[in-house]
């Protein structure tokens, strides 16, 4: 047998230490600077500002993380960061990483008060605004937040675009549409939908920009409501992307409710989020990102595909079935 070693335990316990050095590096667009053009560990200093006491280990902890090449003394990108946090590109996911940067970094400094009072961490801990007002009320922030939800889902979004039987619907609507990815993927893939994306008024204009850009404006258009408080527009299919995670179990189920209300007998829901296995022991992803539904919301948290296929037949959905997407992320669709 081999004998343990602590190696593993140490990599884990000391792992903020890599994701600082990454989000650090998003922060000060070193991927999309060597996007741009490659350099030397003298140009990147000037370039970026840095000190010469920590450049080098810096660029070359990214080397050792596959994140950067260096040949000949020239730093740059790896195929897949030159792809996805070069900024100035379309497929840019680092929005995500600049709002854990910012933020999140330094309210999971506070895990433990969490886990003993079940108590949020965030803006609103002291009576603040919850962070999703604050968001929603600054036009520039709401407009970057929008932008990360497209990097994060937006590999998921490809797959939805592909994989859903979409030849026998006519029509779906996105709710919690964002900048609305989901929607303008699903309709660049399948000509022959309509599509709605619906989400508060204030995302209205992002999305109708972001819709027009990918040309798909006259197929894809845009409703504003509050989903707890507004009926959902009518469709064959009702999506639901990184939305349900959001609430605790009674607004989860009143969702689904309305969801159900919305489509027509034979109709389907479509709920996307990075479902943890049912068992609980390989999606360590889904489960981080549960653990951070503590820290920014009242009472949210993810959930295993077991639970939501149990929560939509409680609303009235006759089949269920879970669907692996990418990554952590799965989907959960009902038939009504």
């Amino acid at each position: 047998m081999t004998q343990p070693t602590p190696r593993r335990i140490m990599e884990i316990g000391m792992s903020f230490m890599a994701a600082k050095v990454v989000l650090t590096a998003v922060e000060l667009r070193l991927f999309t600077e060597l996007a741009r053009e490659p350099g030397d560990l003298a140009a990147l200093q000037a370039r970026l500002g840095l000190h010469p006491r920590a450049a080098r280990d810096f660029l070359d902890a990214l080397v050792s993380f596959g994140l950067l090449g260096r040949e000949d003394g020239i730093y740059r990108n790896a195929a897949d960061t030159d792809l996805f946090l070069d900024a100035a590109k379309p497929s840019y996911v680092g929005g995500i990483l600049e709002m854990a940067g910012a933020r999140l970094f330094g309210f999971w400094n506070h895990f433990t008060t969490a886990l003993r009072t079940g108590e949020l961490q965030n803006e609103a801990k002291h009576g603040g605004t919850s962070v999703f007002a604050a968001i929603y009320a600054d036009p520039a922030r709401l407009e970057s937040f929008l932008r990360a939800m497209t990097g994060i889902s937006h590999g998921a979004n490809l797959c939805i675009a592909r994989q859903f039987p979409w030849a026998d619907y006519e029509s779906f609507v996105d709710v919690g549409t964002a900048q609305g990815d989901l929607a303008v993927q699903i309709a660049k893939a399948n000509p022959h939908l309509s599509a709605t994306g619906f989400d508060l008024e204030s995302v209205g204009p992002i999305f109708t920009q972001h819709v027009t850009q990918q040309g798909v404006a006259n197929r894809v258009s845009f409703v504003a409501g509050d989903f707890f408080k507004d009926p959902l527009p009518k469709a064959d299919v009702v999506l639901m992307g990184h939305i349900l995670h959001d609430w605790g179990l009674a607004d989860k189920r009143k969702l689904l409710r309305r969801a159900y209300d919305a489509l027509p007998a034979g109709g389907a829901l479509v709920a996307y989020d990075a479902i943890i296995d049912d068992d609980r022991r390989k999606n360590s992803f889904g489960l981080l990102v549960s653990l951070n539904m503590l820290i920014e919301t009242e009472a949210g948290f993810d959930y295993t595909g077991a639970d939501c296929m149990a929560w939509m037949k409680e609303a009235g959905f006759r089949k269920t079935h879970v669907e692996h997407l990418v990554g952590p992320d799965s989907m959960v669709v009902g038939i009504k």
